[in-house]
């Protein structure tokens, strides 16, 4: 067992999971001390009747100073600073967020700038910015994927100058989260399994990379065999509120897990991929996960086959010959990957070259991967990864992912 010399764990997001549990929020906004929470979420979170059930659950224990649903797909920092004078003037103390990533992320956004009295979040750019407790934020996610709920992390995007925005504090940990599988109940399979597969990676990741630590390497291993036993259980019998809730915790899990120890090149490609060609970002993790894995197997395949055992089970585990364990590891994914493209009508993209937008156009051009490939060297990620990454190394492995074709091992380095 790997064990370092130092290392930090921190976690103090009070979880509170189960059926039933967002009755629970008055309570917790009462024992912080807060009367009048804004809502925020987004049109396709309103749409579907989620923030109705929250409303429903908590309206008659305490009110509601405002409800914010203009939070687009894709975090944007003009609207976090306009939430944010919406939230003073209807003088909220608190604020429950309710939805996905880019949702989650909004909120620390907007929490930042009215903590501290400003009027724009790029005030609070850069490390060591924040330096007091924010506002209570009490984080309800409706996607079993980011984790955002538990981690210190908030990625916010510039669109103006085509960028996106790391803010990384402990302050940013949300007062307490709420896994309540009425909230991801509704979510349609081909959105829940690219979700899923982000939680998936963020685990793996977290398993893998450099800053891995005893307390990290359990949640995430947990998470990943939670994933694993569930989430074709969620394409079959998408109304299965256990298995919702069992992907729902794996998610958190994986959050705590990567918070604590960081992710790698996975994420370094997927955040580029995002960011130039605006592809959801469970969708860049499911599809580059192999390809993570492949090019960093010289280095860490010992890690990678261990894997294997809560990924595949202990019978496949013992029965796989030591030196095959990483590469069945790897294999597993991409079947993974083609199970829920089966299960969900070809919607699941299993490579670059397959993600098309609503109108059936492609979203990622092969004349874009350079372009992607630059925008990967600056993502902080990158120096997480056990391999080195340089430009040429990015282009490669992005080449294959689009093509769908195996990583050519003598083309990685081996630094």
């Amino acid at each position: 067992m790997y064990i370092p010399s130092y290392y930090e764990f921190c976690c103090k997001v009070k979880t509170v999971a189960g059926h039933g549990t967002l009755e629970r929020i008055p309570g917790l906004l009462e024992a912080m001390g807060a009367r009048n929470p804004m809502i925020i979420t987004d049109k396709g979170v309103s749409q579907a009747g989620l923030a109705t059930i929250v409303i429903n659950a908590i309206e008659d224990k305490i009110s509601i100073g405002s409800v914010e649903d203009d939070v687009p797909p894709d975090s944007d920092l003009k609207v976090v600073n306009h939430i944010a004078s919406i939230y003073k003037k209807k003088a909220c103390d608190s604020i429950i967020a309710v939805g996905g990533g880019s949702v989650l992320d909004t909120a620390k956004g907007v929490n930042i700038v009215v903590s501290e009295d400003a009027d724009d979040l790029m005030q609070f750019t850069g490390a060591g910015a924040l330096k007091r407790e924010l506002k209570p934020l009490i984080a309800v996610p409706t996607t079993a994927g980011t984790g955002s709920e538990v981690t210190l992390v908030a990625v916010i995007a510039d669109h103006d100058n085509n960028r996106k925005m790391l803010f990384t504090s402990y302050f940013l940990l949300p007062d307490a989260a709420i896994i309540d599988p009425r909230m991801t109940l509704t979510l349609p399979v081909h959105i829940a399994a690219p979700t899923a597969m982000d939680a998936m990676t963020h685990a793996i990741e977290a398993y893998i990379c450099l800053s891995k630590n005893p307390l990290s390497d359990a949640h995430a291993l947990e998470a990943i065999e939670m994933i694993s036993n569930n989430i074709m259980a969620v394409m079959e019998a998408p109304d299965d509120g256990d298995a919702r809730l069992a992907l729902g915790t794996a998610a958190t899990l994986a959050g705590i897990a990567f918070s604590n120890s960081m992710v790698g090149m996975i994420h370094t490609l997927g955040h580029s991929v995002g960011s130039v060609c605006h592809v959801p970002h469970g969708t860049c993790m499911s599809i580059l996960l192999p390809y993570g894995l492949e090019y960093n197997m010289h280095k860490v395949g010992d890690r990678i086959a261990e894997l294997l055992f809560p990924l595949a089970g202990a019978k496949v585990y013992a029965t796989t010959p030591r030196q095959e364990r990483a590469q069945k590891c790897v294999q597993y994914t991409r079947d993974m990957n083609q199970k829920l493209y089966e299960a969900t009508n070809g919607i699941h993209a299993r490579n670059l070259k397959e993600i098309t937008d609503r109108d059936q156009n492609p979203m990622v051009p092969q004349s874009k991967l350079p372009e992607i490939a630059r925008t990967a060297l600056g993502d902080g990620s990158i120096f997480y990864n056990p391999e080195a990454l340089e430009y040429d190394d990015c282009l490669m492995v992005l080449t294959a992912a689009w093509q769908g074709e195996k990583l050519d091992q003598s083309k990685v380095r081996k630094g």
